[in-house]
């Protein structure tokens, strides 16, 4: 893989992590057309990447949520855990994320090699951006309403870890699952898209840190190319959960249903005929 393989596939990770269109997706497709050699080393160096990026646009948010999360445990003692809940919304929106991260930590441990089975499956893939598409164009349609964070509890929350984790499956947008999610609960819509961003964090994370030691393996390969691919996707993820935010509190996410709708028609096809 050479140093313009590397930025070309590093944005598109970048932008397609947090933009609701599949980066499992659209990873598969360019890697294709590329005809760049597949990485495990390089996909586990674009993922901490899109980590960067994330933490870096909510680092204020992360740090309140930490702080407020070990007062939490503090309260546990004294009596006062669901009164701290009324008191700090950080505290209630780090329990959140830690539940709403379980429904994807489980899928992924005990459907880990039926979903890689997928990867490799255009057919598969393309249908599964379509399906994305659809839950963009139903969420606009009947999702989205002025619920807050003081609202929401375990039922809305295990309901978007739940369809965070469906979209372990290539062409299920991680982003665009969960939006819908939230918006068909009636979150508010910024609020439903920032919830999304931050139950990314542990995902992002957990899958980092297991597949830490394929970055050593293969890391001195072409190490330009892996600085240049990790630059890309850092930027271009930072810039995409800037541009999404602003998306969804002053339009509508019908252009990415148009563009999943396109993706994976075109992916079908190619899969039957070519």
């Amino acid at each position: 893989m050479d140093i313009i393989q590397a930025i070309i596939i590093g944005l598109v990770q970048g932008f397609t992590e947090f933009l609701p269109i599949s980066s499992t997706a659209q990873l598969v497709f360019v890697t294709q057309a590329l005809g760049a050699q597949e990485s495990l080393a390089f996909d586990t160096l674009l993922h901490l990447a899109t980590l960067v990026a994330v933490v870096s646009y909510f680092w204020k948010d992360l740090v309140h949520m930490v702080v407020s999360f070990i007062s939490s445990l503090q309260d546990i003692p004294r009596g006062n855990f669901k009164q701290g809940f009324k008191e700090d919304p950080y505290k209630k929106l780090a329990w959140l994320i830690i539940i709403g991260t379980m429904p994807a930590g489980l899928m992924g441990l005990f459907l880990k090699d039926f979903f890689e089975s997928l990867f490799t499956n255009i057919l598969v893939v393309g249908s599964l951006l379509l399906i994305t598409g659809m839950l963009l164009w139903a969420s606009e349609r009947i999702g989205g309403g002025e619920r807050s964070i003081k609202d929401m509890g375990l039922k809305t929350t295990l309901w978007i870890g739940l369809f965070q984790g469906f979209s372990l499956a290539p062409g299920i947008s991680r982003s665009g699952a969960t939006i819908s999610a939230g918006l068909f609960s009636n979150l508010e819509r910024e609020l439903a898209a920032r919830f999304s961003f931050l139950l990314s964090i542990p995902i992002i994370m957990s899958a980092g840190l297991i597949q830490i030691p394929d970055i050593g393996s293969g890391f001195d390969l072409n190490t330009w190319a892996f600085i240049a691919g990790f630059a890309a996707s850092a930027i271009s993820g930072y810039l995409a959960i800037k541009i999404l935010l602003k998306i969804i509190k002053e339009r509508s996410l019908m252009i990415f249903a148009y563009y999943c709708w396109l993706a994976g028609s075109i992916a079908i096809l190619s899969s039957l005929f070519i």
